[in-house]
């Protein structure tokens, strides 16, 4: 089992940038593929980015293609998510996720273990 905890959320202006982490818990930090994803208000939560197993696969949603990166670090446990040209359509609550699988799954229903989130508000 694994226990998520993200930072890193805030106001920023369009055309800025934030940088959230999550930081888990646990001793096998390593096996688990992590997502995250976004929840805007009234719309569906939606997988943004997320990396495989020994970070061989990656994955970004095409709206944030070129602007986001998604890397981890086992060693301290910890996946981050850096955003770039933050839009105002960016503006949501984002989650990280863990399932222990070694592919990418895009459905938030495949991801077992989530963390409480954090706000982003991307204002114009």
């Amino acid at each position: 089992q694994v226990q998520l905890v993200e930072s890193g959320g805030g106001l920023v202006q369009a055309g800025g940038s934030l940088r959230l982490s999550c930081a888990a818990s646990g001793r096998t930090f390593s096996d688990y593929t992590l997502g995250w994803f976004r929840q805007a208000s009234g719309k569906e939560r939606e997988l943004v980015a997320a990396i495989s197993v020994g970070s061989v696969n990656k994955y970004y949603a095409n709206s944030v293609k070129g602007r986001f990166n998604i890397s981890r670090d086992n060693a301290r446990n910890t996946v981050y998510l850096q955003m770039n040209s933050l839009k105002p359509e960016d503006t949501a609550v984002y989650y990280c996720a863990a399932d222990r699988a070694p592919g990418i799954n895009i459905l938030p229903t495949r991801y077992p273990y989530w963390g409480q989130g954090t706000q982003v508000t991307v204002s114009s």
